[in-house]
């Protein structure tokens, strides 16, 4: 081998190794700053605490949207500004209330309405019920032994999955389309297991569909505690006559104006390219909604407020989005895509926050190979912060609708053990929440954010 190719390879080794140290380096920074200097905690505290619920079409959802322009406006960005989505309003009305009536005796179980749901009569609605555990068995029982009944929708998650979103997706069509498929076999009314792997006495909502069925055929449906199914079940083998009763007053109402959030850092050497970084700032109505979204909305903040603290001067445009209605519609994350057309954006890159906010464990990944492998070579840099988990697999459906010519997508992924504890519940509180925990999902957010800035993607 000549000396001179040599002395190539050596220096090319030496800029290589230089260039890992940098990078490995600005990462500490970037842990270290979160973890000392960050405002994502006393941001989801405000959001939590002085805001509470935030479900799409309700004041509070509106009160979010000035707090976090004015927020990001502080970071010293580019541009701060507001993008106009027309949301859902639907509203809940009074507490729900139910019981099983069991010859002469009543038994009170936990239950909400799921959202989207018509209100029972203004008396209620008592039925018989009939148990089954999958969608299939509707169509298998039949129109003789389900009309004029309650359909109890009865299919646990499944505790064998060590991941705790298959368990929940495996289990979820009971409470997407039940009550519309129901309604085709002339059920009465709908109660769905609450989608939790653990036993407790919170009833979870979420949003359903009645499908393409005329709305005259609509009927309430609601979500039932893991204890009340429970309970319910073993009711049912012992007297399967009984009775059950429930009562909501919700209400769908007209479409109104809402907002997506969204600041910016300009990029120094392609401001073209756009990286997006974001969550979801709507949540459900029954608590603050601190693990979904309001965690991953403080992250997305973060990383920008990062990205300033360490006077990084990205090479992309880096964008956060704070995109409204996720839970019950998505049309913050469609309008936000039906703009980036219409402006023609090249986006390059989007990070999304929607799994808690618990320790993080790595990202989940929706690019071809090249990109995966490129990415899934970043290991070593996370490793010293106990982020191992590179896959492929569903990003965030906020980002799902964006459509760039070539586009990488990722998820933060943090421990899901607990995160069904809480989702969609009235116990998704801000004491909920560790502080380290979503410090350190921040810091991994901008880690990934500054490596893709840093390195592009692979085209």
């Amino acid at each position: 081998m000549k000396k001179t190719t040599v002395l190539a390879l050596i220096l090319f080794n030496g800029f290589a190794v230089l260039a890992q140290t940098k990078e490995e380096q600005t990462i500490k920074e970037i842990y270290k700053s979160s973890l000392t200097n960050s405002k994502c905690y006393a941001w989801l505290d405000d959001l939590s605490n002085k805001i509470g619920s935030r479900l799409s079409g309700s004041a509070g959802a509106e009160k979010a949207v000035l707090y976090t322009k004015a927020q990001l406006e502080t970071l010293g960005l580019d541009r701060v500004y507001l993008q106009e989505v027309m949301v859902p309003k639907w509203v809940r009305g009074e507490k729900e209330m139910a019981y099983i009536q069991d010859n002469k005796t009543k038994i009170t179980v936990p239950i909400c309405a799921l959202g989207g749901s018509i209100a029972t009569a203004k008396t209620g609605l008592t039925a018989e019920v009939i148990e089954v555990h999958s969608i299939k068995e509707l169509s298998e029982l039949g129109i003789d032994k389900i009309k004029g009944k309650i359909v109890f929708f009865d299919r646990p998650m499944n505790n064998e999955e060590i991941e705790s979103f298959h368990a929940y997706s495996g289990a979820g069509d009971q409470r997407n389309i039940g009550a519309g498929e129901a309604a085709k076999f002339g059920a009465v009314g709908t109660i769905v297991r609450s989608l939790n792997l653990r036993l407790d006495d919170f009833p979870h909502t979420g949003a359903q569909s009645y499908g393409a069925i005329p709305k005259s055929q609509y009927i309430p449906t609601a979500a039932i505690s893991t204890n009340g199914a429970e309970l319910l079940s073993k009711t049912l083998k012992k007297n399967p006559n009984l009775k059950f009763y429930f009562k909501q007053s919700c209400e769908t109402m007209e479409d109104v104006l809402s907002y997506n959030v969204v600041g910016e850092i300009k990029g120094s050497e392609h401001p073209e390219n756009i990286m997006v970084v974001g969550g979801h700032l709507d949540s459900w109505d029954l608590a603050d909604g601190s693990h979904d979204d309001g965690a991953g909305v403080v992250q997305s903040m973060e990383v920008l407020n990062i990205f300033k603290n360490l006077g990084y001067k990205p090479k992309n445009t880096i964008r956060v989005v704070l995109f409204m209605n996720e839970e019950n519609g998505l049309r913050g994350g469609k309008k936000y895509e039906e703009l980036s057309l219409l402006n023609k954006e090249n986006h390059i890159f989007a990070l999304e926050s929607d799994s808690g906010g618990f320790s993080p464990r790595g990202f989940s990944l929706e690019c071809d190979d090249a990109n995966f492998n490129k990415i899934s070579s970043y290991k070593s840099a996370f490793e010293p912060y106990l982020i191992h988990s590179f896959v492929k697999g569903h990003s965030g459906s906020d980002i799902g609708p964006l459509t760039s010519k070539l586009i990488v997508k990722a998820g933060l992924k943090p421990d899901s053990q607990r995160y069904f504890d809480y989702h969609h519940a009235a116990n998704d509180k801000f004491d909920a929440i560790n502080k380290r925990e979503l410090q350190l999902g921040a810091a991994t957010m901008a880690s990934l954010m500054y490596l893709m800035d840093q390195n592009g993607i692979v085209k």
